[in-house]
């Protein structure tokens, strides 16, 4: 069974009740190879939206994580913590299965943005030396 986010779609926005493009979606999310697809530019549009959540949920992560950088920096703290690294990986791989995402790409996911943190860490640290 194919999901069709029906929230998502427009109730008709052309004369054949297909998507039109709008000069906020550069044309992009209404065609697809030349034609109409309103299907399509739903589902684009909820990316979109799903993408730009990401991008503030990272952001707001990083705010945090910077926090956590310069309080250990300021204590004498080392910028990594394995075993805690450790329990995340695995309590994010095991959401990742319960959530039907490949728990190896969570894994991938997460060791990039703790290898991104542990950096922002160790400048932390050297800025505080």
């Amino acid at each position: 069974m194919t999901h069709t986010p029906d929230a998502a779609l427009p109730a008709s926005d052309g004369p054949d009740g297909g998507a039109s493009a709008t000069a906020g979606d550069g044309g992009l999310h209404g065609s697809v190879a030349g034609t109409s697809d309103a299907v399509l530019g739903a589902y684009r549009r909820s990316i979109d939206n799903i993408d730009a959540a990401i991008i503030h949920m990272l952001a707001e992560r990083f705010r945090i994580t910077q926090a956590v950088g310069e309080y250990k920096a300021t204590h004498e703290l080392p910028p990594a913590d394995p075993s805690r690294e450790e329990r995340q990986v695995a309590r994010l791989r095991s959401l990742a299965a319960e959530s039907g995402l490949d728990p190896e790409f969570s894994e991938k996911f997460l060791r990039f943005v703790i290898d991104e943190v542990i950096h922002h860490h160790l400048q932390a640290a050297s800025d505080a030396s």
